[in-house]
């Protein structure tokens, strides 16, 4: 699931940044405004609202419904927004008149430019994902469909908890996050000052 939402989120929001910084039009001040205020409400007060959506759409206790709120972050759609700032427009200029097309010059020429972007928002998107706890909790029921962190607070929740086995399920779930930014920790650091390369 941490993989999909990656994937996912890292198209969804790179595409969102890309089109608030090279498209113009009347309504988008106003809609980065709404992006930007959603930052601003805690996850506590929405809890209660998704799960009612939820529950009415038939997805509780499936993993789409940890998948789709997640996919669509305010967050990296800003960090996307701001990095693509940096971004020559001029390059995209040039496409157009050799005949690109605009989702050619977005996967063909913006994403293998802002490749460093995508590794400093990739993690950040992974560890979210990888880490959340409150809302699986709410939203998944059977033991079967429990996440990483689900399972690992399962396991000190007896009378007579197993504190090494507790241990060494929190290991193993830190481990990945871990091994994924020291993979991208040089492309971590240049996504965060914004260079494109």
């Amino acid at each position: 699931m941490a993989i999909v939402i990656t994937v996912l989120s890292l198209l969804i929001c790179s595409v969102a940044g890309y089109a608030f910084v090279i498209y113009s039009d009347k309504s988008k001040n106003i809609l980065f405004m709404a992006l930007i205020v959603s930052m601003m409400v805690p996850f506590a007060a929405k809890i209660i609202p998704m799960f009612r959506m939820f529950s009415n759409l038939g997805l509780l206790n499936s993993f789409s419904a940890i998948i789709l709120p997640a996919i669509g972050t305010p967050f990296l759609v800003f960090f996307f927004k701001q990095n693509t700032h940096a971004f020559p427009v001029e390059t995209i200029q040039a496409a157009r008149v050799d005949g690109l097309g605009e989702y050619g010059i977005f996967f063909r020429i913006y994403m293998p430019m802002m490749k460093s972007t995508y590794a400093a928002a990739g993690i950040f998107a992974f560890m979210a994902s990888w880490n959340n706890y409150m809302w699986p909790l709410i939203a998944l029921q059977s033991n079967d469909k429990f996440t990483l962190p689900l399972a690992v607070s399962n396991l000190a929740a007896g009378f007579t908890p197993d504190y090494g086995m507790v241990m060494v399920g929190i290991i193993i779930s830190t481990i990945p996050t871990i091994l994924v930014f020291f993979l991208l920790q040089k492309a971590f650091v240049e996504g965060m000052v914004g260079s494109v390369k």
